[in-house]
């Protein structure tokens, strides 16, 4: 099942999406979850709405060279244990939402990756239970400043600026096994990155231990779980998509400071 956030008459609504209409659910929380979702009887055209981010996340947790291929591109050894860094909540944009090209960089790169949103709270979970506690994946862009981002590690600064997380279009339910997908991303209409997640070095249960081995994982957080090899620069005026079999399509524009309203996909 695909759920959605959208914007319908200045109202934030939950719905589960086919094809391209939207059937209504009603919520008891702000958060997407299955057993709180009922049906209202309406129904929505995808055009006739906006649609937002598919999670308020408090936190968004990034994996490093998580991807064997990537690893190799960057000319990195594999790591012993996961690399994480953080993106702030305000770095978050829904699908069709403008990227926002920061003024203080020269270099802002793509990275198509699967993203893993927590459905209920997790803390020292074993990796035998771990999927237990996903609500469902959905599409992201860990979008990088690359010149800000230093050979030594600190890799925060460079991929928090706003907008520099788009998620989306919708979280799918009903994926059992994360680590046979493939993830692809698309350059103004041309493939630059492809590959399964079957080439993943750490699985999501892996993660997922791991990440909340140190801090509790709240619904609606999410876990970014790398990027393939294939990573490039996005230029003002480019569009980017992050497509994932079974999830679905995230589509977002580049715009220099200035051109776009304040994005509204964290709402």
């Amino acid at each position: 099942m695909k759920l959605v956030r959208f914007l319908e008459n200045e109202a934030v609504r939950f719905g589960r999406l086919e094809e391209d209409i939207i059937i209504e659910l009603e919520s008891t929380g702000p958060d997407l979850d299955i057993n709180r979702l009922s049906g209202t009887g309406r129904q929505f055209e995808t055009a006739a709405v906006k649609l937002l981010t598919p999670c308020l996340p408090s936190k968004i947790i990034c994996l490093g060279l998580n991807y064997r291929s990537h690893a190799e591109e960057m000319k990195h050894p594999l790591p012993k244990k996961p690399i994480i860094f953080l993106k702030p909540s305000t770095s978050v944009i829904g699908t069709g939402e403008p990227i926002i090209y920061p003024p203080q960089s020269k270099r802002v790169d793509y990275e198509a990756e699967l993203a893993v949103v927590i459905g209920q709270r997790a803390y020292r979970t074993a990796a035998s239970e771990a999927l237990d506690y996903v609500a469902g994946y959905t599409c992201a862009n860990d979008v990088t400043a690359r010149d800000k981002q230093p050979k030594e590690g600190q890799w925060t600064y460079a991929k928090s600026f706003d907008t520099f997380c788009p998620l989306g279009p919708a979280l799918e339910t009903g994926i059992t096994d994360p680590e046979s997908l493939v993830v692809r991303g698309y350059l103004n209409g041309k493939l630059v990155q492809e590959a399964p997640t079957a080439d993943h070095y750490f699985t999501v249960a892996d993660i997922i231990e791991f990440v909340s081995g140190c801090m509790t994982l709240l619904p609606g957080d999410v876990i970014l779980t790398g990027t393939p090899s294939g990573i490039g620069s996005l230029n003002p005026g480019d569009s980017f998509e992050v497509s994932i079999e079974g999830i679905g399509t995230l589509v977002n524009r580049v715009e220099t400071a200035g051109q776009a309203d304040l994005p509204a996909g964290n709402i």
